[in-house]
């Protein structure tokens, strides 16, 4: 159990998402998360390291449905048609989740800390916020959040009126950016196939 406080509450559970319902379109249009790194799908690395952290995995996807579910877990495709990007994941996410607080994570960072949502949580916390995001620097890396269910119907109408990039949905909410300068590395997005060779060129 994993658990942490939020304001209004004591204790909270955490339901913990994978991001796969992109194009893949800087590696070919291929689904990244079940490219391989080492033999092994992207998903499954980051499924490995996400869930010791949380109470329940959910993952979006909008194609390949069948083998994401083979992982035993709950696969979510958006509500919104047209492959539209994280907060579309998000969304869905928000209204499938079983716990009141809702960690994302994409499914193309195979090496995430090991401690990514215990520091979300606390800086959520210690900054009453409603939404924090890991950040390296001055980088913020907003696919890596965890935020409170109750933005939900905030987010459902920025959704609504077209909105579709994630830093200007968040812009309008309390955040709380959460530093994680010894860990740079970890949030390295593989997005295209030399990308995904140099990981697999790593000690």
């Amino acid at each position: 159990m994993h658990e942490c406080s939020v304001p209004g509450r004591e204790t909270a559970r955490i339901t913990g998402v994978i991001l796969a319902g992109g194009l893949g379109r800087r590696m070919g249009g291929v689904d990244k998360g079940l490219q391989l790194l080492r033999g092994r799908p992207l998903v499954e690395w980051v499924l490995e390291k996400l869930a010791p952290q949380v109470d329940e995995i959910l993952i979006n996807a909008n194609q390949n449905l069948e083998r994401y579910r083979r992982y035993g877990h709950q696969v979510i495709p958006d509500r919104i048609a047209g492959f539209a990007g994280p907060l579309a994941g998000l969304q869905c996410a928000l209204l499938s989740a079983s716990n009141p607080l809702v960690a994302t994570v994409p499914c193309d960072s195979p090496f995430l800390p090991a401690d990514l949502v215990a520091r979300l949580a606390a800086g959520m916390r210690a900054q009453h916020a409603q939404l924090a995001v890991a950040r390296t620097g001055a980088q913020a890396h907003p696919v890596f959040s965890l935020c409170d269910r109750a933005v939900l119907g905030h987010l459902n109408a920025f959704l609504e009126a077209g909105g579709r990039k994630i830093d200007a949905w968040y812009a309008s909410l309390r955040v709380a950016e959460v530093a994680f300068d010894d860990q740079p590395e970890a949030f390295s997005n593989i997005n295209t196939a030399g990308e995904l060779s140099a990981a697999a060129a790593k000690p």
